[in-house]
Formats: structure tokens, sequence, C-alpha cells
């Protein structure tokens, strides 16, 4: 399984970057397209935290909301008027949620 995006910190990227990387990204992004389900959505995000992904962004186009996610516990819906952060994954990557859907 592929996130729709990968960040991966330069420190940990495999030696041979042509090859698909074993090493699981920092943070993964889901695009959510009208074709997805919610649940099947919600469980890539668990399959990615469980492989060792750090953060785990689910972006809604239709609802302009990311849903960001540390654990299966720690879980934080941000709205277009809420500030996107890297946290401690990309330190110092701030994005509007409203910028993300213009």
């Amino acid at each position: 399984m592929i996130p729709d995006i990968a960040f991966i910190s330069t420190d940990r990227i495999p030696n041979d970057p042509s090859k698909a990387s074993p090493v699981p990204p920092d943070l993964a992004v889901e695009v959510v397209s009208p074709t997805d389900s919610s649940y099947r959505v919600e469980e890539k995000a668990f399959i990615y935290l469980e492989a060792g992904t750090q953060l785990v962004w689910v972006l809604k186009p239709r609802s302009k909301t990311v849903t960001v996610y540390r654990s299966e516990t720690e879980i934080t819906l941000l709205t277009q008027n809420e500030t996107l952060s890297g946290e401690d994954v990309i330190e110092g990557f701030t994005c509007s949620v409203a910028e993300l859907f213009e």
C-alpha cells in the first residue's frame, strides 16, 4: 500500500532510492476521492501507523478538512480556518487548511 504523498526524512532514506523502500514514511498523506469509502481510508491510516509512520494526514476535498492521525486514539479534525502543522515530523512546516483546497 502506497500513500498519495509520502515524506521520509533524509537520514532515513535507503541507499538505493530507485527501489521501493521498506522504510515506512515519517508522514503519509491520503487524498480522499469520490470513490473512497470512509472505512477504507481510515483503515489505511491505521495500517500506516502500525507500520511505523509517525503522522498521517487525510485530506477530504469535499468537506475541505484534514484529519490528522498520530495514533488510533490521537485523531484531530482540522477545518478551513485552522492551520496544519508538520509537528515534530516536519519541524517548521505549517499551512492553512484552506490553502490546501484552493
